[in-house]
């Protein structure tokens, strides 16, 4: 030791035993958040917390104002201060998540030394009696010289699989050392890092993700989505603003049987057409079901429809009061159509049930129980005046009787249609980062499991009458069957010199 050295010793002063404990503490800390039942302990916490989000509907679900109002106030007090209604954002699930990370990450740390010294530095001379302790050992004597047993021991490795050959001499034994698949090791480093992965995706989610609903009627334009938010017991509506205008151009049904009802169980698909209008210009939209519409970093989905009846298009039988030749027009929504005169017939409402009066806004019609079209009738020169078409249940009340501008118009036909659609808007910064975690954490696992990392030994040493005895060992860390196979392989092709 320096003089300098010596100095610095014996002026320090000695604050081992006040730190101690301290030192003590922390080290038993560190240990703790490594430790692997820590690990597993954290990771069954944080599924059982996804098992209650998937068990009570999450407040960013479509129909979770429903399922709110089902609850019994209780059920609605306990699981708002638990958070339960947004258990993907709440703070002990964030604090998990946050733990799980580091203890993925200072375990890493942690035991990568050690793997990487057993990795670089293999031991290519070992006790023979730790050989003779291994899963896998035999003893064989065998005519011929140690260095030349070497060559075709070593041969033998290669020929076998194992690339990785060493011949070493130690006290008067030579050593042949082969291994394989050494990258197999770093499996579990690759496991957490696509674990690290997929939790940075979900976090980023999360954190910079929304959802929300978004209800087109054709003709609407807006850039508005609605969700719900509990406050403790409390469900109130919130509103998010898209960056970015959106125009529903039109919408349509697919019904299973067209004389009934328009509901999900009759619906075979629903699409919904729109633009969407930003800084750049105007985008054609189309989202269908289980086909979603995709545009910077928003997703649109078909979610649900209201159940008031409408209808996309009408088809009307314009009879002339004077008793002339009837005319049929097809007539879209918000389109008109022109009889031979020159009188136009505008499209302008269309009510499931048609009462005298305004219409109850929250009535359920989807079953069209009086379909009925309102029009506007146009003649030139004239003013417009409005018109009803009813199917043929009330063709023969007085309104459908009373002639408009010289005709009567009977509903012959029309495409059912809800009033609105509604989507459903996600945005998820973090998908694409899930992705990537889980095709990495799939191909480590498919590549741990199925391939595994082999050493094999050869201790040779001179007999008598020019013999050499030899003593094998070896191991792997996984798929023993097929290693097992592989090394009496290797023993017998030494033993019978099929070199």
């Amino acid at each position: 030791m320096s003089t300098l050295e010596q100095i610095v010793t014996k002026d320090a002063p000695n604050t081992s035993a006040k730190t101690g404990y301290g030192e003590s503490f922390f080290s038993r800390f560190l240990k703790l958040l490594c430790s692997v039942r820590l690990g597993v302990t954290l990771l069954v916490l944080l599924g059982l917390a996804c098992f209650v989000g998937m068990l009570i509907m999450q407040q960013s679900v479509d129909g979770f104002a429903r399922y709110f109002a089902e609850l019994t106030p209780a059920q609605r007090l306990v699981y708002g201060n638990l958070g339960l209604f947004d258990i993907y954002h709440s703070w002990y699930f964030n604090a998990l998540l946050f733990l799980v990370s580091m203890n993925i990450v200072l375990a890493s740390i942690d035991r990568f030394p050690k793997t990487w010294l057993f990795v670089s530095k293999p031991n290519a001379t070992v006790p023979v009696r730790w050989l003779r302790d291994q899963k896998q050992t035999a003893e064989i004597d065998v005519e011929g010289e140690p260095a030349k047993l070497a060559e075709k021991a070593a041969a033998a490795m290669k020929k076998i699989g194992w690339r990785k050959v060493r011949v070493t001499e130690k006290n008067g034994r030579t050593f042949v050392f082969g291994q394989s698949g050494l990258w197999n090791r770093f499996g579990a480093y690759a496991v957490h890092v696509g674990l690290l992965t997929i939790f940075l995706g979900g976090f980023l989610t999360a954190q910079l993700g929304s959802t929300g609903n978004l209800p087109l009627t054709p003709g609407q334009k807006t850039n508005l989505m609605f969700g719900t938010q509990v406050q403790l017991d409390k469900a109130t509506e919130v509103t998010n603003r898209l960056p970015f205008d959106i125009t529903c151009i039109d919408i349509q049904q697919r019904l299973i049987k067209k004389d009934e009802s328009i509901s999900a169980m009759n619906t075979i698909d629903w699409m919904t057409r729109f633009t969407i209008t930003d800084e750049t210009g105007t985008h054609d939209a189309s989202v269908q079901m289980n086909k979603p519409f995709d545009f910077r970093g928003y997703r649109f989905f078909q979610a649900s429809f209201t159940p008031i009846g409408r209808a996309r298009n009408i088809t009307v039988n314009a009879k002339p009061a004077n008793g002339g030749e009837a005319q049929i027009l097809t007539i879209p929504r918000d389109g008109s159509a022109s009889l031979a005169d020159g009188t136009n017939i505008k499209f302008s409402e269309f009510r499931g049930n048609f009462s005298i009066g305004e219409e109850d806004p929250n009535e359920d019609t989807s079953a069209y129980p009086n379909p009925a079209a309102v029009l506007q009738i146009t003649q030139p020169g004239t003013p417009p005046q409005t018109a009803y078409a009813f199917g043929p249940q009330m063709a023969n009340i007085p309104i459908a009787a009373k002639p408009v501008a010289g005709y009567t118009f009977q509903l012959k036909d029309f495409e059912k249609v809800a009033d609105q659609h509604i989507l459903s808007v996600q945005r998820d910064p973090g998908a694409t980062v899930v992705y990537v975690g889980f095709i990495l954490l799939f191909i480590t696992l498919v590549a741990v499991f199925f391939f595994s990392h082999q050493r094999v030994w050869a201790a040779i040493e001179p007999g008598k009458e020019g013999m050499s005895h030899v003593v094998f060992g070896g191991n792997a860390n996984r798929s023993l069957g097929a290693f097992d196979e592989k090394f009496k392989r290797f023993v017998n092709e030494l033993e019978t010199k099929q070199i």
